[in-house]
C-alpha cells in the first residue's frame, strides 16, 4: 500500500485473493435524512470522470474512492480532488476496494467485459450501482445482474440517461393511428479505421493488464491503441449497437410498451469499407419481432453519411400514418433545472436514500430487457455467413416493404462510400427464435446450439460471473 498526502493510495492486485469480494458479507448502513452517501467511481478514463463531475455536483454526495486499472489515469482523478481537499482513497484492484466498509455505493463506467462483475460483487458487498450502457458484456451476465441486485435488495441504476421514470411512460398512444405495423430507428455515427498491427503491440507500462482484462481473454495486444478501440473487438466489446444502439432499442421497447424479450431476431450487415484489426460491424441491420406485436427494424451507419441517401431518426408505421417516438421527461436534480445525464445519477442517489426501487428511473432489469436487444442481434450477426446483396436482400423479402426499403437504402449508402458490390459481399444472419421464459434460443439445429453458446462466455480465473450471485 502506497500512503499519498491526499490520503490516497494504491493497492497492487498481489495482496487479495481471488473472489474476495465475493465472501462478504452484505449489509447497508442505514441512512439519516442528513447523511452523505459515500460513492466510489470505478473506471474513469473516459465516461466515469463525467460520473464524477455529476457526483460532485449533487448536494448530499461526497466521493470517497476512486479505482482504475491504469495508475496514470488513477493518479490524474486522484490529484483533481487533492486539489479540491477531497478525501479520496485510490485502489487499482476493485476487489480491494469493496472491501471498505465506508462505501455506500459505486459508479461504474469500466470497458463493457467488467461491467456485470463490478456489479455483481458490489451487490454482494452490500454496495448500490449505477453503471452505464450497456448493462454487460452478454446476454446471461444482464440476468446474473438483475438476480444479484433483487437477492441483495440493492438499487441498481442501468446508465441510459435517456431512459424515462418507470415503464410505460413513453409507450405511443395509438388509438387515432390504429395498429402499429413497424417500428423503425437508425443511427448514423462516423467512426474511423482503428488500423491494423503486423504484431502484438506493447501494453501501456501503467496499466495493470491482468486486472484491465479481468473475465476477459488475457492474449497479446493486436490493436494499435489500447483505450477506447476494445468497443469493436468481441472479447471486450458489444459493438456500436451496444456502444449506442442501445439508446434507440429501449426506447423503440418503451414507445411498445413491451416488457417482455423480441421472439425473433436476425442481423446482417459487414464491416465495409476498413481493412483493420475491428471485428464488430460498421454497417447493420437488426430485425426483431414481437409476438404478440409488431416488428423493430433498426438500422446502425458508421460510415460518413454527407452523401447518398440519409438514415437518421425514429418513427412508428401504424394502420393510418406514422409517429414519431415520444421523448422522455426529465429528472430536476438538485442543481436547478434538468440535466439529462446528471439528473439520472441524481435520481440514483434519490432511490439510494429512499430504498424504493420504484423511485429509479432506470432498473436494472430495463437494462436487462434492452440490451438483451444487442446481444440477440449480435449474436445472429456473428453466426452469419457472406452472401450477395441479392441474396440477402431475398432473405428478408417477406419481413415487408419497411424491411427491404431499408436495406435498399443501406446498400446504395454504402456504394457511395466507396463499396463495390459486383466485388463485396453481406453477413447474413440467421433468423433465431427466443423463449423469453428460459431466455434460451430454442430449436434443435447446430446453429441454435452455437447461438446458446454466444449468449454467454467462458470467464477467466479469478474473475468468474458466479452461476449462483
Amino acid at each position: 500500500m502506497k500512503r499519498m498526502t491526499r490520503r490516497a493510495f494504491i493497492m497492487s492486485t498481489g495482496s487479495v485473493a481471488a473472489g474476495a469480494a465475493v465472501g462478504l458479507s452484505p449489509h447497508a448502513r442505514v441512512l439519516g435524512a442528513n447523511d452523505d452517501i459515500r460513492v466510489a467511481v470505478v473506471g474513469f478514463r473516459s465516461q466515469g470522470r463525467k460520473h464524477i463531475e455529476w457526483l460532485r455536483g449533487l448536494s448530499g454526495v461526497r466521493v470517497v474512492a476512486l479505482c482504475d486499472a491504469d495508475r496514470d489515469v488513477l493518479d490524474r482523478e486522484l490529484k483533481k480532488s487533492g486539489d479540491l481537499n477531497e478525501k479520496v482513497d485510490g485502489y487499482t484492484d476493485v476487489r480491494k476496494l469493496l472491501e471498505d466498509k465506508n462505501i455506500d455505493a459505486i459508479s461504474t463506467a469500466t470497458p463493457d467485459h467488467w461491467h456485470a462483475l463490478v456489479s455483481i460483487w458490489a451487490c454482494q458487498a452490500g454496495k448500490d450501482v449505477y453503471v452505464e450502457k450497456p448493462l454487460c458484456h452478454n446476454f446471461w451476465e444482464g440476468r446474473q445482474m438483475v438476480e444479484a441486485a433483487r437477492r441483495y435488495d440493492r438499487i441498481v441504476q442501468f446508465g441510459n440517461q435517456d431512459h424515462p421514470h418507470g415503464t410505460g411512460e413513453m409507450k405511443l398512444e395509438s388509438a387515432e393511428l390504429g395498429k402499429i405495423l413497424v417500428v423503425w430507428a437508425s443511427l448514423n455515427r462516423m467512426r474511423q479505421s482503428i488500423g491494423k498491427v503486423d504484431g502484438p503491440q506493447p501494453v501501456p507500462e501503467s496499466v495493470d493488464y491482468d486486472l484491465w482484462c479481468g473475465p476477459a481473454p488475457m492474449g497479446p495486444l493486436m490493436r494499435k491503441r489500447f483505450h477506447y478501440d476494445w468497443h469493436w473487438v468481441w472479447p471486450t466489446g458489444t459493438g456500436e449497437l451496444g456502444n449506442n444502439g442501445v439508446y434507440p432499442l429501449d426506447a423503440c421497447r418503451l414507445a411498445l410498451g413491451q416488457r417482455t424479450l423480441p421472439k425473433r431476431v436476425m442481423s446482417l450487415g459487414g464491416r465495409f469499407t476498413f481493412d483493420d484489426d475491428g471485428e464488430t460491424p460498421n454497417t447493420q441491420i437488426a430485425i426483431f419481432q414481437y409476438e404478440p406485436g409488431p416488428m423493430l427494424i433498426f438500422e446502425l451507419r458508421n460510415l460518413p453519411s454527407e452523401e447518398g441517401p440519409k438514415a437518421s431518426g425514429r418513427k412508428i408505421k401504424c394502420e393510418r400514418g406514422e409517429a414519431g417516438l415520444p421523448k422522455p421527461s426529465g429528472e430536476p436534480g438538485d442543481t436547478g433545472g434538468f440535466k439529462r445525464h446528471q439528473g439520472h445519477m441524481f435520481n440514483f442517489i434519490k432511490a439510494v436514500r429512499s430504498r424504493r426501487r420504484s423511485d429509479l428511473r432506470a432498473d436494472v432489469l430495463e437494462g436487462h430487457l434492452s440490451t438483451a436487444m444487442v446481444h440477440m442481434a449480435n449474436v445472429s450477426y456473428r453466426l452469419g455467413t457472406p452472401q450477395s446483396p441479392g441474396e440477402a436482400r431475398e432473405a428478408i423479402k417477406d419481413r415487408g416493404s419497411e424491411a427491404v426499403a431499408t436495406f435498399d437504402g443501406l446498400k446504395e449508402h454504402l456504394a457511395v462510400n466507396g463499396v463495390d458490390w459486383s466485388k463485396t459481399k453481406v453477413v447474413l444472419g440467421p433468423w433465431l427464435e427466443m423463449d423469453a421464459e428460459r431466455e434460451q434460443f430454442v430449436g434443435s439445429s447446430d446453429t441454435v446450439s452455437r447461438a446458446n453458446e454466444l449468449l454467454r462466455r467462458s470467464y477467466r480465473q479469478p474473475f468468474v460471473v458466479p452461476e449462483k450471485v
